[in-house]
């Protein structure tokens, strides 16, 4: 091995070099710099140690730590295939270091497989995840997450195969599930992007369109005034003519209490407990149809 590319060390003139043999293990002074065929033959060595070392102590701590730098060049490889997301290289990197520490996790020399190629994957699979989690403009279950996936590419694969675009049921009968899961799943493939309100309406048009936030309307308080008032209707046809009288001078007429008493020749405490009777009817009714 050459000492050129390697920062492998063997003297024990330093601390950390002892220390290191001591755990029967080289020194690592630096594993981001050691080079991708090195790190290979440096990790095996500590594979193999770590096999030994029991969890939580301070030499596991060590051998599993410089395994992660020793093979942070494969998070790097995989993550130059997503070059498009330059803004989210960071993020991806991060993620794609954890999926490195669940393969090392996980990771057994007697397979008989290089790291490497049981790394990647995990690695892959870890910034995929991350996609598919933090991609979508509007948080939808993982099923469907998923679902959609699939979805596309048997609706890509139908459409080669038919000379059309497939249709629901035909692409439920491809994936084996309902036409009501495949439905619910293009619907909610709508929620992986979203637009804003605030660009124009129609972006083909000449002259800039107003944005559809201009378009939305608001809620309009009278509308349930007006659902109230049709809900009321047959309760308040199925009053006897005395009782419409009642609810007429006192909410139609504003009279008080007093006032319609005087009119119909009862005490205002006789009014009270009609006005309360009635209007206890009506709100029974209401929550009836509700």
């Amino acid at each position: 091995m050459s000492t050129a590319r390697t920062t492998v060390r063997s003297e024990t003139a330093r601390d950390t070099d002892a220390e290191a043999l001591d755990r029967g293990l080289p020194h690592v002074a630096d594993p981001g710099d050691v080079a991708p065929k090195d790190a290979r033959e440096i990790s095996r060595l500590f594979f193999e140690r770590l096999s030994t070392l029991e969890e939580g102590t301070h030499d596991h701590q060590y051998a599993r730590n410089t395994l992660i730098e020793l093979n942070l060049a494969l998070v790097r490889f995989a993550a130059s295939r997503f070059r498009n997301r330059a803004d989210q290289m960071e993020d991806i990197v991060q993620v794609g270091t954890i999926g490195l520490i669940k393969a090392i996790d996980r990771f057994d020399l007697s397979r008989e497989v290089e790291f490497a190629t049981f790394a990647v994957p995990y690695i892959v699979g870890e910034i995929k995840r991350f996609f598919r989690d933090t991609s979508w403009a509007v948080h939808v279950p993982r099923r469907l997450q998923e679902l959609r996936i699939d979805l596309a590419k048997a609706s890509d694969l139908l459409a080669q195969r038919l000379d059309r675009a497939p249709t629901t049921a035909e692409l439920a009968a491809h994936l084996g599930i309902s036409e009501e899961e495949a439905v619910e799943g293009i619907i909610a493939s709508n929620g992986y992007s979203a637009g804003s309100i605030d660009l124009p309406s129609d972006e083909s048009a000449e002259h800039t369109s107003a944005p559809l936030a201009e378009r939305i309307g608001g809620v309009d308080p009278e509308l349930e005034i007006t659902e109230n008032v049709q809900a009321l209707k047959p309760l308040l046809d199925a009053l006897d003519p005395r009782e419409r009288q009642i609810l007429q001078m006192r909410f139609g007429d504003e009279l008080t209490q007093a006032e319609i008493g005087a009119e119909l020749g009862i005490s205002q405490m006789h009014v009270s407990r009609l006005l309360t009777r009635i209007t206890a009817r009506l709100r029974a009714g209401l929550l009836v149809e509700d």
